[in-house]
């Protein structure tokens, strides 16, 4: 009987990895809905390819300085507790938007205030998030954990998208954002229903750890590792060129086919969400990909693929082929994201995960709210065709670049440096 108590727990057998795989699954639909659902708010109120840009630019900047210091916080903090913070925080966030929208009408400026606040308990969830999972499963069993959650969230947003476009076309975007805010509760309920392991870090903070001094050491001990890692170093400064271009890049594609294409809402549902099986696609050839050609075969070649479908949906006039188009380009981003941070998972160790993932994603984002408004704006002034071509051309700089560097490696290591 002691023998059998020992093995790991299946994750079918696993309570509170299950209510967690629930919750989660839940607020990314949610997300996915939000991802519609915005950009069209604000396009039905301003009609301005720019101001959506705007919109995910203040976002994206909030984003950024919270990654000052959300490491710090999720490497000292009960992860479980400080998720269950966010959500909340997150769930009263945008309920604002319906509930300012139906009485007093339309209120641009509330998105901007949301989205940046909202942005804030967003990063901070996520590398929360990166840094929960292996307190709720055994080790043997992460990476099974991980190609769970990876592979319901890319099915939500699949399905999310069409339902927000339909649920848009029927009741406007705001009923859309308020699923997002149900997502949100779904999630900090499921939170509230488990227990987290005790974290594979250290149990005490150490002297250096405390004071001003100390939380400047712990944030630059993300950078050091970061640094220190050849491939994870060319991995962040050729990632904030992606960001540059990808942050944007979802308002440029909602924009062309409710105003370039002339569609209507639920058509922008639908394309986003079959779009979204590129992901899926991604998450689950992955593993049989990087056997077969490793990790800088998959990387390089993803980012190949963005950059032809950039250039693909630039001279595209059809429902059709921009869906094509948009589906490659989200399958290459998502091959890429996925492969970047399951190798950051692999070569970081626990006790600085929180501070690798954080340091990495203030890194590489922090060219992104200027990527975002300059890229609509570029759209505003000049059509969608010389801005994408521009941007694939970008992607296939950067992977040419990459081709010279570690990345190319068929499996890279942390040979400091």
């Amino acid at each position: 009987m002691e023998g059998a108590a020992a093995k790991p727990v299946p994750l079918w057998a696993d309570r509170d990895f299950t209510v967690f795989w629930c919750g989660q699954t839940l607020s990314e639909l949610g997300n996915a809905f939000a991802l519609v659902a915005l950009p069209l708010l604000v396009l039905d109120a301003t009609g301005s390819v720019a101001r959506m840009g705007l919109l995910t630019a203040v976002a994206g900047a909030a984003s950024i300085v919270t990654g000052l210091f959300a490491g710090i916080l999720v490497d000292r903090l009960p992860r479980r507790q400080l998720m269950i913070v966010c959500d909340v925080v997150r769930v009263v966030l945008f309920a604002l938007i319906p509930v300012s929208w139906a009485v007093a009408g339309p209120q641009v400026w509330l998105l901007y205030v949301v989205m940046a606040a909202a942005a804030v308990f967003d990063m901070v969830f996520k590398v929360t998030y990166v840094a929960a999972v292996p307190n709720l499963v055994d080790p043997e069993r992460i990476i099974e954990a991980n190609g769970r959650l990876q592979t319901t969230n890319a099915i939500a947003f699949i399905v999310g998208p069409m339902l927000a476009g339909g649920l848009s076309g029927l009741l406007g975007p705001t009923a859309a954002i308020a699923v997002d805010a149900a997502g949100f509760a779904a999630s900090a309920l499921a939170l509230s229903l488990i227990r987290f392991r005790v974290a594979a870090r250290d149990a005490t903070p150490s002297a250096e750890a405390t004071g001003w001094g100390g939380a400047k050491r712990e944030f630059l001990a993300g950078f050091v590792f970061l640094w220190r890692s050849p491939v994870l170093r060319w991995l962040t400064v050729l990632l904030t060129g992606v960001s540059l271009l990808g942050l944007g890049m979802t308002d440029v594609f909602i924009y062309q086919i409710r105003e370039g294409l002339d569609a209507g809402d639920r058509t922008v549902g639908v394309v986003m969400g079959v779009a979204g099986a590129g992901t899926v696609l991604a998450a689950v050839l992955l593993p049989v990909l990087r056997r077969t050609w490793g990790f800088g075969v998959c990387w390089l070649g993803s980012y190949t693929l963005c950059g032809l479908a950039l250039g693909m949906l630039s001279r595209s006039t059809t429902v059709w082929g921009t869906t094509v188009a948009v589906l490659c380009y989200q399958f290459g981003m998502a091959l890429a994201g996925i492969s970047s941070m399951s190798l950051r998972q692999a070569v970081t160790p626990d006790h600085l995960l929180g501070r690798v993932t954080s340091a990495f994603w203030t890194l590489h984002n922090a060219l992104a709210p200027l990527g975002a408004a300059g890229l609509t704006a570029l759209v505003a002034r000049f059509g969608v065709r010389a801005p994408l071509l521009g941007s694939a051309a970008l992607f296939l700089l950067i992977v040419a670049v990459g081709a010279c560097t570690p990345i190319r490696q068929r499996a890279p290591g942390t040979v400091t440096g």
